[in-house]
């Protein structure tokens, strides 16, 4: 092992910038990331070790509304066994996805980082070494100084997502930001879009008890495909098909794995959801199915909704969105026939362009029908509103400056390249802290992502639990700990359960969790918040006791705490949230309930009414087909990719394209196919998948770049303009053209 060597040699063999700095110590001068540490995979059926199997409470931290409650095997002090689903939780009800289930796979992963590191090497050779963490924590503090200095505190952005979605480890790097001035974070690539949608009907962000799916007729899961996202919700309207004989409806853009198990299946082309709404809506009034008086009680504009929809007919709604006349007629009359009709809208609304109004346009139909006020009817989205978390300390909102510009995560390519727009006009960024995300793989407009992370003159701090594409970029690698090696603060956005998650196991290494980095450079950068110095448990404790929830140990005692409101708020029947007690056929852009950065998008343009807005990109001659990016089953986003099991799985990239548009093209099953348009190009093998409307690709995501042929990953094709009406990221709203691949064509890093 080398030794010490000067402060002078390090910062250049670091690459890094700084003239003066700490005594930086090798472990290895040659360094790779492909290294081994300490922690294998646990060896959980050896008897000896079985005996010792303790089963610990937890709650699932990552970006999926289940939130699923966790029974976990703990071995020892350092190792887990098996992972399963809750009996105690009613909403988990003892089922979790398999990814989950196998999570000894990640926890004990060979892969793992173990200990800080920093660059040796070219930006992106994944040549580092290893230094200590105070060295590490004062590299980082220091050239975030320097870039104050030089540049303005604007010039540094910490920057975050929900890699997990514990409110401590994953809000607290907003109060650094808030403390310190630098840039604040504007969060846009998730579920802003269709939050404002539903919004935009009932006045908050809260459905109907998901559990009451189980006692619908009628089940219809709707921009979601459950069986590769949201489990839980497969296992009650699975049950309501066993126990009731329900049926269960899925209205989506491919025939996916929830749509095979559907009684009625929806097909439409992307971005049309409206058209088919109002279709549905259409058929509701002309034929008697819309419930006038509760409309009439409960609504706001009936009669100028119904003269809307007289021209939004079947035939109209089927040449929009490709779903013939005949089961548009036959998925109404259904929805019209059966009172306990449970709408389970999902995440695919926020992923187009015009995704707020569709989400609205299908929050409508039980409007019309009167079926909120049904046990096992209504509709349901999210449960944001009902937390009330005050994170007030958490993020320290009493340090937050109004003027200190926001900057919006999805167009971090147009920041790191110096869009002046993007920039808010003001100074470039310069050094980043990243925790929790991998931009240069979930990030839209990949191109300038990867020209903005080559940056000489940008200082990266990643904070991973493993070497992803984005720390493969970073001038400092931190080790982090997962969600059992740490105390943390969980809700559930698909349920109704908030939770704390225990420490459970010690982490492997020097793996340190999000909280103590953020401690550790408050220290040196001499920030003056009392948050720095509590502990994660101090943390949770004076968080719930600020929303009103108790203390800390009273929620552990409840394990997973039940919030769901009294049947009659639920399903609204003392009023909707809007100030005049009804729902909002007629959305009001301008006044949704929902913090935001401003207007965004052409928002203006919006449809009040519930419609078809043609805002989506639209396939062209040059661009004749549209391209969705939707989740697939083993990864979420790009957790997971790391995992042997979950990439057997899922295999290399791929993209489903119906049969004739393949014959068309000269196109077979298996065969290489690059897709393009003016944002950039990847290369991925063809599906041939009679699942979708010609004209339609789909491509199952988030595969890491380096998995593509010529390893340009999917994002080199998503856009990042602002989504109407608050902003967003439309990721299944893509136009492009396809081609075989010409292996000799295929472009390279």
């Amino acid at each position: 092992m080398a030794g010490p060597i000067s402060a002078a040699n390090a910062c250049r063999s670091a690459c890094l910038l700084r003239t003066s700095g700490p005594i930086l110590t090798l472990a290895d001068s040659a360094f790779n990331v492909n290294h081994t540490v300490m922690n294998q995979h646990a060896k959980i059926d050896a008897p000896a070790a079985r005996a010792k199997v303790d089963i610990r409470h937890s709650t699932c931290p990552h970006d999926c509304p289940s939130a699923c409650a966790l029974d976990v095997e703990v071995i020892d002090d350092t190792s887990i066994g098996r992972v399963r689903g809750s009996k105690q939780q009613t909403y988990t009800a003892g089922v979790i996805c398999a990814k989950v289930a196998r999570y000894a796979e990640r926890v004990h992963h060979p892969d793992r980082l173990t200990y800080p590191m920093f660059r040796v090497g070219p930006k992106g050779s994944g040549k580092f070494a290893r230094i200590s963490w105070d060295d590490a924590l004062d590299e980082i503090a220091g050239r975030f100084d320097a870039a104050e200095r030089e540049f303005g505190a604007e010039s540094v952005w910490p920057y975050y997502y929900a890699g997990t979605m514990g409110l401590v480890m994953r809000d607290g790097i907003n109060r650094l930001a808030h403390v310190k001035k630098y840039s604040r974070f504007y969060s846009t690539i998730c579920s802003t879009i269709a939050r404002v949608g539903f919004a935009a009907g009932t006045g908050k962000i809260a459905g109907v008890d998901p559990r009451e799916m189980a006692v619908s007729d009628f089940v219809v899961i709707w921009g979601t495909n459950p069986v590769h996202t949201q489990v839980n919700v497969m296992t009650h309207a699975m049950r309501a098909r066993k126990e009731r004989g329900a049926k269960i409806a899925v209205v989506d853009v491919y025939n996916n794995e929830t749509m095979k198990q559907a009684d009625v299946k929806i097909l439409v082309r992307p971005g049309t959801d409206g058209a088919f709404a109002c279709g549905v809506m259409h058929v509701l009034f002309r034929e008697g199915y819309a419930d006038r008086d509760y409309m009439d009680r409960y609504t706001d504009f009936p009669n100028e909704l119904e003269a809307h929809l007289k021209t939004r007919t079947p035939e109209w709604a089927s040449a929009i969105c490709g779903v013939p006349v005949e089961e548009i007629e036959a998925f109404a009359r259904m929805v019209g026939q059966t009172k306990r009709t449970y709408f389970r809208l999902g995440y695919g609304f926020t992923r187009s362009r015009n995704g707020a109004a569709q989400m609205h346009a299908a929050l409508c139909i039980p409007a019309v029908t009167g079926a909120w006020q049904h046990e096992g009817g209504g509709a349901f989205f999210n449960n944001f509103a009902l937390w009330k978390f005050d994170e007030s300390i958490i993020e320290g909102h009493d340090a937050i400056d109004s003027t200190t510009r926001r900057l919006d995560q999805s167009k971090i390519g147009r920041i790191l390249t110096g869009d002046p727009a993007a920039l808010h006009q003001g100074p470039p960024v310069k050094a980043m802290l990243i925790q929790n995300t991998n931009p240069m793989t979930v990030a839209p407009e990949q191109a300038l992502v990867r020209r903005g992370f080559a940056r000489n003159d940008l200082f990266v701090a990643v904070h991973e639990q493993f070497m992803t594409e984005t720390a493969q970029m970073a001038d400092i690698v931190l080790p982090a700990t997962m969600f059992i090696e740490h105390d943390d603060l969980y809700y559930g956005g698909g349920h109704q359960h908030i939770s704390v998650g225990a420490k459970l196991i010690e982490p492997p290494g020097e793996c340190r969790s999000n909280h103590e980095v953020l401690r550790g450079l408050g220290r040196r950068l001499k920030v003056d918040h009392p948050a720095f110095e509590m502990s994660p448990r101090e943390l949770i404790d004076a968080t719930l006791r600020k929303s009103g929830h108790g203390g800390i140990a009273e929620l552990e005692a409840d394990l997973w705490r039940d919030l769901q409101p009294d049947f009659r708020t639920s399903h609204y029947l003392d009023g909707f949230a809007h100030k005049d007690g009804k729902f909002h056929f007629k959305a009001d852009w301008t006044s949704v309930p929902l913090g935001n950065a401003g207007m965004m998008g052409a928002w203006d343009q919006m449809p009040s009414l519930p419609d078809h807005w043609a805002a989506i990109e639209e396939a062209d001659e040059a661009h004749p087909f549209r391209l969705a990016t939707s989740p697939s089953r083993s990864f979420l986003n790009t957790s997971f990719n790391e995992t042997p099991s979950s990439q057997a799985r899922e295999g290399a990239p791929s993209v489903m394209i119906h049969p004739d548009d393949a014959a068309k093209f000269g196109i077979a099953d298996g065969d290489a196919v690059t897709l393009g348009n003016l944002r950039g190009e990847t290369t991925l093998t063809a599906k041939v998948f009679d699942g979708v409307r010609r004209g339609v690709l789909i491509a199952e995501s988030v595969h890491p770049n380096k998995s593509h042929i010529g390893g340009r990953g999917i994002n080199m094709l998503t856009g990042a303009e602002a989504v109407a009406p608050v902003g967003g990221a439309a990721f299944h709203d893509n136009k492009v053209w396809v081609k075989k691949a010409d292996a000799d064509a295929i472009p390279t890093p």
